[in-house]
């Protein structure tokens, strides 16, 4: 298994140029591979010369008898202490959509050390849940965690298996997927069923978020996902709702290669970016640090948090932390304004499901005014300020 550059090289940097991983270069007119190659195929693709083969391993399909083994739609429940992380229940809402038109159960799965409480996930639409409970487990392991979910779906065989694509879930299904040699979809912003094949349909973004790619899995069992947070609405609680608990005893080796030394808490000022009710988000239309002030004075005053397009944590204007948009947080407010930013694809993806958006920007043409609900036309260094202003007078701190 690898990668050969065959005679046929040219030397002509294609390759280089669309490798996502910056894993060949050019040397003495041929191109050479890395080590951290992943095998991607990118630059097969590309090469005009046909002088790149890879060389993977044939994944044999699951029969199709053996697929009628696999039945139910599963969401991996991430779990901090008693907490649960909202993305969770987010796809537990859009689970029980799946499981409907599957005519199939609608199970979560829950790691830990048995102190969570299971009431909340009935609640929200589980048929069953499925609770492994292990002493290692509760520090959340991500390699243990993977060792763990790998059993229970090896011995309960769901077809479809969710999590949300946060660092947990980002860590943990790759493992999963890999070692089940199934496909794995990260980051979709949706998903569906195909009716005439009962595939799940997965939507991402791709091509830096220009495209969006619908992807299936056909011949492999589990089809499995990571969803972005706050893609989809969390379910309405339903408190007389009533399930199976299954409690699962382990019975592989749950051994790590990783020791925890510590446990650091992120400490953020005001409410969290991805909790908050309101957002004032601002753009690289507000033309510099100072002008960007007036976003942080605005979301003062509406006692919401501060968010920012890429364009303007690269400038140093605000820390990553609020980012919004397909390299940085998926959030769904109540209210977002938009302050002086355009609106590319990449930003509209972190941002466009929020209740209500109001996008102010000089450029009638914006795209971000294809999907705000409210727009203001002017330069945002002297709308803000006057917006500021009647503000303070509305409240009474003029």
């Amino acid at each position: 298994m690898g990668i050969k550059i065959t005679k046929k090289c040219i030397g002509c940097g294609v390759c280089v140029d669309v490798c996502p991983y910056s894993a060949i270069m050019i040397i003495e007119g041929m191109a050479v591979v890395e080590g951290h190659c992943t095998l991607c195929g990118a630059c097969a693709e590309a090469c005009l010369e046909q002088a790149i083969i890879i060389d993977r391993p044939a994944v044999k399909p699951v029969a199709e008898q053996d697929k009628d083994q696999w039945r139910g739609v599963w969401v991996f429940v991430e779990t901090h202490g008693t907490d649960t992380s909202p993305v969770s229940y987010e796809l537990l809402g859009e689970g029980r959509k799946l499981a409907d038109r599957l005519k199939t159960d609608l199970s979560a799965i829950v790691l830990g050390d048995g102190s969570y409480k299971t009431d909340d996930l009935f609640a929200r639409g589980a048929d069953k849940v499925y609770s492994a409970a292990h002493p290692y487990l509760a520090d959340l392991d991500t390699e243990i965690c993977s060792l763990a979910l790998l059993e229970c779906i090896n011995r309960y065989k769901p077809e479809i298996v969710l999590a949300g694509a946060t660092s947990f879930g980002r860590t943990v299904m790759p493992k999963v997927a890999a070692t089940l040699e199934t496909g794995l979809t990260a980051d979709c912003t949706g998903l569906d069923i195909d009716k005439e094949k009962g595939l799940l349909l997965q939507t991402r973004p791709t091509f830096g978020g220009n495209l969006m790619a619908t992807i299936v899995c056909p011949d492999r069992r589990p089809q499995m996902a990571t969803v972005r947070p706050h893609v989809f609405k969390q379910p309405e609680i339903n408190g007389s709702s009533q399930g199976e608990k299954i409690d699962v005893q382990l019975a592989g080796n749950l051994t790590s290669r990783i020791s925890l030394l510590d446990r650091v808490v992120e400490l953020v000022a005001g409410e969290k970016l991805e909790d908050a009710d309101i957002i004032v988000a601002g753009g690289r239309g507000l033309g510099s640090t100072e002008g960007f002030e007036h976003v942080k004075e605005l979301a003062r005053l509406l006692k919401g948090a501060v968010g920012a397009s890429r364009a303007v944590v690269d400038e140093g204007w605000v820390p990553y932390s609020h980012q919004v948009g397909q390299t940085g947080k998926t959030v769904c407010p109540k209210l977002y304004i938009a302050c002086g930013i355009s609106g590319a694809i990449q930003h509209l993806a972190g941002m466009q499901t929020s209740d209500r958006i109001v996008a102010i920007n000089r450029d009638p043409d914006a795209p971000i005014f294809d999907v705000a609900d409210y727009g203001i036309v002017g330069d945002v260094k002297e709308v803000l300020p006057l917006l500021i202003s009647s503000l303070k007078k509305e409240f009474g701190q003029a």
